[in-house]
């Protein structure tokens, strides 16, 4: 796992200056690869990388070329089957320098031109510079696991895995988009390929981009497929799950080649118990596990960890975390994420991140992925309870199947008939929507946007951001069945968006954490999503097929647990007398008047409204962990208020190769 970044037609007519700022550009995203770095420089282009070796840990330093030096890469990632696309580019004769995946993919290109990306199983970022066309080409991996940034400034081109390594570039001068911010506002996140500040896009899961003197253009080579109803791959649960453990057991395998030592999270959920077992049946030697757990008894699942670490017998650490945990560390989370954030839960995957690498660990396989593509999530029965409950609008009954979703909410507890109504009868009867599993949540979630002042909502305008993905998705969505939808909508935005980014790629590489995730294999999402919906989501027992696979491999009370969503403490984070200097300053009247952001009065009232011993609602912790955060990001990113580097922090150079 690495960091690259780089330009191309890099402009400022100092000879000197183009090593000088690449090597400030890595030494931003040094987190990313502590053990060795280089760059590669022309007159036309500059790469860059800090890797952290986890595959041919001597001779695998980047940039990187192949046999002719004609084509020279860096590359964030990891390919899994590296191994099997070495021999069959040896068939080929092409003749190899190092044992590392970068240099197969270099030499892929070589061999198959853009093309070659259908080749990869893996999570990747890659950058390669060819000179015979004078060419950048840049690509990411399917579902936006790993990173990948660009855009102009002046007459050059820049890119890198991370937004602050960009801050180096001479004259990069960021700004809040206030369309970006309505839109984290609603869905957690922005509208690939677009970011929290403007003319920063990402390079969209899925897709490559050729940069060239001529043109940039952005081709996708992946999506995610849908089936609809009538051709479903997979009807019938026996057959399913032997296909299913095929795949993911392969899965797994791959994801154990590391040339050091390989770890898992273990939550005490099904999906990292499954996890759990699959490499336990492969590789039996004792396997170390990490866990987070909590202070506060109503967000901690220490138990079922437990219970798992018994079961599988692994060598197991645990990580606690408390409020003044969250508050301590907030600052820096929001550095990393780069972005607004809704939840602190980001938080406790950061000292999570840590607790592993504390241990000299740098490779953990974790179970993203499973909820989205077997039905886990409860916003999919949520959606299957409202269209019953939609056909008949008057039920006294029918809404009281919501109360079991959510027992964690203390505001759900004693709700009534009245209650559900009210909160969860948003556009009840629009079932054609193809957007309905999820109006509910991002109407409530885009209240938010209420503390913004009345010039920055006046910048926003009539731009409404679920009436964009309405319009922009309907036709792709048109005929699918419910299941599908909401799934598609969750693994393009929520997923990748804001699970695989703030939560997974930056809190693990802040830390030179290698996250890894069998359930995101290319080959298990396309077999998922051509089950047929009962075998996910089986009434409201959600990932069937999964339990039915694991039944007498997993202890009872982790198989039949009642679901329970990853959150964290924040209104006693936020809330205390123990607050961290920094946090009040931000949240002060004085900075938020200067920031122009939010209306200082409505953030008053909410704080007032936390401090005090009323009930406080999801949507008013979420509003305060936005406003915090965005005040965060503003101050580091607009501001400058982040530490200059010194010489003495500047990354050292293994690898420097002038090709002028």
């Amino acid at each position: 796992m690495c960091g690259i970044a780089g330009f191309y037609n890099f402009q400022t007519g100092k000879q000197d200056q183009p090593t000088a700022t690449l090597r400030r550009m890595l030494t931003r995203i040094k987190h990313r690869g502590p053990d060795q770095s280089g760059v590669y420089l022309t007159n036309s282009v500059g790469l860059g990388s800090v890797r952290l070796s986890i595959v041919d840990l001597s001779s695998g330093t980047m940039p990187i070329s192949n046999f002719d030096d004609s084509l020279w890469i860096v590359f964030n990632g990891e390919i899994f089957n590296h191994i099997e696309l070495r021999q069959e580019l040896e068939s080929k004769n092409h003749k190899f320098k190092t044992h590392s995946d970068t240099e197969v993919i270099v030499h892929l290109y070589e061999e198959y031109g853009p093309e070659f990306v259908h080749k990869l199983n893996g999570q990747f970022a890659i950058a390669i510079w060819d000179k015979n066309k004078e060419e950048l080409f840049l690509a990411r991996d399917r579902v936006g696991i790993r990173p990948l940034y660009y855009t102009e400034v002046g007459d050059s081109f820049v890119f890198a895995s991370e937004i602050k390594s960009m801050l180096e570039f001479p004259g990069f001068k960021p700004k809040l988009s206030p369309m970006a911010v309505s839109e984290y506002f609603t869905f957690w996140t922005s509208i690939s390929p677009g970011t929290a500040f403007e003319g920063i896009f990402e390079v969209p899961p899925g897709s490559y981009m050729t940069i060239n003197k001529h043109s940039k253009n952005i081709t996708s080579y992946w999506e995610l497929p849908l089936y609809k109803p009538g051709e479903y791959k997979y009807t019938k649960v026996e057959e399913a799950a032997k296909e299913f453990e095929r795949i993911f057991s392969d899965a797994v395998r791959l994801r154990l080649r590391a040339d050091v030592q390989v770890a898992a999270y273990l939550s005490g959920g099904l999906d990292s118990s499954v996890t759990t077992s699959f490499i336990k049946s492969i590789s039996p030697d004792n396997l170390q596990t990490f866990s987070i757990g909590f202070t506060e008894k109503d967000y901690d699942e220490s138990s079922y960890q437990n219970i798992a670490a018994d079961y599988f017998k692994t060598q197991h650490s645990s990580v606690v975390c408390g409020p003044n945990d969250i508050a301590n560390n907030f600052k820096e989370v929001v550095w990393h994420s780069e972005a607004p954030l809704l939840r602190t839960a980001p938080t406790p995957m950061s000292l999570l991140a840590k607790s592993v690498r504390d241990q000299n660990i740098k490779v953990v396989i974790t179970g993203e992925g499973a909820d989205e593509l077997l039905g886990g999530y409860n916003i999919f029965k949520e959606t299957n309870i409202r269209r019953f409950w939609a056909k008949d609008p008057t039920s006294k009954y029918r809404p009281l199947l919501l109360k079991k979703l959510y027992p964690y909410l203390p505001q759900m507890n004693n709700a009534n008939n009245n209650v559900l109504k009210m909160f969860f009868g948003y556009k009840l009867k629009e079932t054609s929507s193809p957007i309905y599993s999820h109006l509910l949540r991002w109407n409530n979630t885009s209240r938010i946007n209420n503390y913004l002042t009345k010039e920055y909502r006046e910048a926003i305008g009539d731009y409404n951001p679920i009436n964009i993905i309405e319009q922009k998705f309907s036709e792709k969505l048109n005929g699918l069945d419910s299941l599908a939808k909401a799934q598609w909508l969750e693994l393009n935005i929520f997923m990748s968006g804001y699970l695989l980014s703030s939560q997974g790629d930056r809190m693990g590489m802040a830390n030179s954490i290698e996250g890894r995730y069998p359930f995101l294999d290319h080959r298990v999402i396309e077999f998922c999503m051509g089950l047929h919906p009962d075998l996910k989501l089986n009434g409201l027992n959600e990932k069937y097929l999964l339990k039915k696979l694991m039944k007498d491999r997993l202890p009872d009370v982790i198989l039949n647990r009642p679901k329970q969503a990853y959150r964290a403490p924040i209104r006693s984070s936020f809330v205390s007398d123990n607050l961290p200097a920094y946090l009040k300053d931000m949240l002060s009247e004085k900075a938020i008047v200067q920031a122009g952001i939010f209306n200082p009065d409505h953030v008053n009232q909410l704080l007032n409204k936390m401090k005090s011993k009323k009930q406080v609602s999801e949507i008013d912790n979420m509003a305060i962990t936005a406003i915090l955060s965005t005040q965060i990001l503003n101050d580091l990113f607009i501001n400058r208020s982040i530490q200059e580097l010194n010489e003495d922090e500047l990354v050292e150079l293994d690898k420097i190769i002038l090709d002028y």
